[in-house]
């Protein structure tokens, strides 16, 4: 018998969500879209086996708040892909949930109204639509796994998943990850350090049983298998970079060190750009530089970029805002983002294959 004295007191309501499997049977997986994610999966796999000498690159805007603006994007996206697709392998960034260091609007799934009335089954409605017109475009898709529940209704569309900079210490999304169907990316710490996601590694790639829910939204205990591809993606801290060669050079010797493969990617943005979208391309050339070099352990890139350059502050109304801008962290535009990875393209497409 539940007692109101002791439980439940900073709780204001509870309201039943929709289940995963009643929203994928609204929204089902095409025959197209599944194929589109299967092949996306074993590609960025094949990759950090080393069986496809391309590189995998996560591109797009920091968040996802305008559907029409996302499409636009992924039609640009697909068509520079098949102009790129023998050296790089494009990999659309469609993050739908936002960490925040204290409050801020928490992207589309949790407010997809932006005027915090957290219309989250809305959300999720909005964000597996979404996703299905991409992948059935033949695009691979790429998120943030954050919420340990939103797997459940979108990580059939979901080629790679990355775990961020606040969340890779975190047991439970460790456990997340080591369950989840495709390739996922632990960042560095906040502080910049390796110990976290080495740590995270080693765990993501072993079994873990933890609390979750099933297909039928029943609270259940979800036990996993393991997963074999995760890899380091390294994001700079505390204000400095680290994705020059000396700081790629450590991280491949505590990958080693830890018997773990070496595989890492550069996150192009937040502190290894002190969140300039300007020295974002900078990144890129100078990674691009590392392997022309000799590097053989940078495997992938991740960059921020969206139709318009910069970023925004939401608005009261959110049809006052500038179309195809990010409302979270600054991207480049859609122009340099075209430029950038036709140089990285250019530049690599004779030293990949002998790599």
């Amino acid at each position: 018998m539940s007692d109101n004295r002791v439980e439940n007191l900073n709780i204001e309501s509870n309201n039943v969500l929709i289940t995963p499997d009643q929203l994928k049977a609204k929204l089902a997986l095409s025959e197209s879209a599944a194929t589109s994610v299967m092949e996306s999966r074993q590609t960025i796999k094949n990759i950090l086996k080393g069986e496809d000498k391309r590189l995998f690159i996560v591109v797009g805007p920091c968040s996802i708040h305008d559907t029409k603006a996302a499409i636009e994007y992924g039609q640009k996206l697909k068509q520079l892909a098949e102009q790129v697709q023998d050296t790089l392998y494009l990999v659309m960034r469609v993050y739908f949930e936002k960490p925040r260091t204290t409050v801020g609007w928490k992207g589309l799934i949790n407010d997809p109204r932006m005027d915090d009335s957290f219309q989250i089954e809305e959300g999720l409605h909005i964000g597996r639509e979404l996703l299905l017109q991409l992948a059935e475009a033949g695009l691979p898709l790429a998120t943030e796994a954050l919420d340990p529940i939103s797997p459940q209704y979108i990580q059939d569309l979901i080629a790679w998943s990355a775990i961020g900079a606040r969340t890779t210490e975190s047991q439970t999304h460790r456990e997340m990850s080591s369950g989840l169907s495709g390739a996922v990316g632990l960042k560095n710490g906040t502080d910049g350090g390796l110990t976290v996601a080495i740590n995270a590694l080693e765990s993501v790639a072993h079994p873990h049983s933890f609390l979750g829910i099933n297909e039928q939204g029943q609270v259940s205990i979800v036990r996993t298998r393991g997963n074999k591809y995760g890899h380091v993606v390294l994001r700079g801290g505390n204000g400095e970079p680290n994705y020059d060669s000396v700081h790629v050079a450590l991280c491949e010797q505590a990958l080693e060190k830890a018997g773990l493969k070496q595989n890492i990617m550069i996150d192009c943005s937040h502190a290894n750009s002190n969140k300039d979208p300007a020295l974002q391309p900078l990144v890129v050339e100078n990674a691009t530089n590392q392997i022309i070099e000799g590097n053989k352990s940078i495997v992938g890139l991740m960059v921020e970029s969206n139709l318009g350059w910069g970023n925004q502050k939401m608005t009261a109304n959110p049809a006052d805002l500038q179309y195809g801008v990010s409302i979270t962290d600054a991207c480049i535009d859609w122009e340099t983002t075209e430029k950038t990875l036709l140089d990285m393209h250019n530049k690599l497409k004779d030293v990949l294959p002998n790599r």
